[in-house]
């Protein structure tokens, strides 16, 4: 049976044409009929719309970005794991996927919500359609909503969980929501940490950096390798004293997904790093894990930061810079002022959160959101330069 949104003249150009030519297998998906699908939240608001990547079921707790570019490397960042992800960039899918652009082995996001999806792409750096690229990853998304009134429904609402199905009704869905644990509380580092250590960089760099994986992102490794160090990366749960026998220069504390909180192992390995007064830095979750290190505690977010955007000023030079975010929780802002041990640093000109720290007498700083930030902004680089000094001066102390 003939598609009645295939155009007639385009069905005609396709008899004239050679069966295996991908440029014609390419328009035609983009011409093809997709599968309805429904996106539920967790208060029971409900959106139709297309099926895209692969058919099925998937929830977890649903997010936004508000990038204008760079969706491949959200779908691959492991501070994703778990959770269902909302572009807000009205077109996604227009210039395919590159296998350069990952920020890990494979794609993490659980599911994706967009507005318009393109199977067509055009990009010569490109390698194949996003459609193809989700499909291979067994991820179920959705199209055709309208992403503006889910996103102020979120921010109003908050954090909550949701879930995409092609197959169930939404009574059944209804249950399997239920069913759907809540972020706080969730340990999910171990799934997205290393099996076994590994090297990025140069063996005879100046440097060598111990990498707590809890969820790393490749861009921070390579913005590390090319400064000079040479990174050896651990599992989450590798204990001080195997880090430490490596003999490295520094410390490096990973982002990754789930609630700080239920990160007691890295918490504990943190303190002994801090006690010894080694340099150690903190991305992120690292950033959480440092400052709970420390005595201070976090929080779950209303709706969490995510984009490429978000004003943070760096309260010691005063300047402010454009910065890349992705966290779900946060660190209490009273706790920090109130402790003497710890100086606050850079602060969200937002909401006014808490954006980075250095422990008072020690060579330990971290910072809340992503200084690599690949594909952008770079306004933050210059910590990584901060963490290279602080090695180096660590030498000579």
């Amino acid at each position: 049976m003939t598609n009645p949104k295939i155009p007639p003249t385009f069905v005609r150009f396709l008899a004239r044409e050679e069966a295996g030519s991908k440029t014609i297998k390419r328009i035609f998906m983009a011409y093809s009929q997709p599968q309805e699908a429904v996106l539920m939240l967790e208060d029971g608001t409900v959106f139709k719309g297309k099926s895209i990547g692969r058919v099925g079921t998937a929830a977890g707790e649903i997010c936004f970005n508000t990038g204008m570019t760079g969706y491949q490397e959200i779908y691959t960042d492991p501070s994703y794991y778990a959770q269902i992800v909302v572009n807000t960039t009205s077109h996604i899918g227009n210039y395919g996927i590159s296998h350069e652009e990952v920020e890990s082995g494979d794609i993490k996001i659980r599911g994706l919500v967009v507005k318009a999806f393109s199977n067509l792409y055009s990009r010569n750096r490109a390698d194949d359609s996003l459609q193809k690229y989700l499909d291979r990853a067994g991820i179920i998304g959705i199209s055709d909503i309208d992403t503006r009134h889910l996103v102020r429904h979120i921010r109003h609402q908050g954090a909550m969980n949701a879930i995409i199905s092609t197959e169930f009704s939404e009574e059944e869905l209804t249950e399997k929501l239920r069913q759907v644990p809540s972020m706080k509380g969730l340990e999910l580092a171990s799934f997205v940490t290393t099996a076994q250590p590994y090297f990025e960089g140069n063996a005879d760099a100046p440097y060598k950096v111990a990498v707590l994986d809890v969820g790393i992102k490749s861009s921070i490794l390579k913005n590390l390798a090319n400064r000079g160090c040479y990174c050896k990366v651990f599992p989450a749960d590798t204990s001080f004293e195997d880090l430490q026998k490596w003999q490295p220069d520094g410390y490096f504390i990973s982002n990754g997904p789930g609630d700080p909180e239920a990160l007691d192992y890295a918490v504990k390995n943190v303190q002994k790093i801090i006690e010894k007064d080694l340099p150690i830095f903190g991305i992120c979750l690292g950033h959480q894990i440092m400052c709970l290190a420390a005595g201070v505690s976090t929080y779950k977010m209303h709706n969490g930061h995510r984009g490429l955007n978000h004003p943070v000023k760096n309260l010691i030079t005063g300047r402010c810079e454009i910065t890349s975010q992705n966290h779900g929780f946060a660190v209490n802002r009273e706790d920090v002022e109130q402790n003497e041990n710890i100086i606050l640093t850079h602060i969200n000109l937002n909401d006014g959160t808490v954006e980075g720290i250095r422990l008072r007498g020690k060579n330990a700083f971290s910072v809340q959101y992503h200084p690599e930030s690949s594909p952008g902004p770079h306004d933050s680089h210059y910590l990584f330069d901060e963490f290279i000094e602080m090695m180096e001066a660590s030498r000579h102390q």
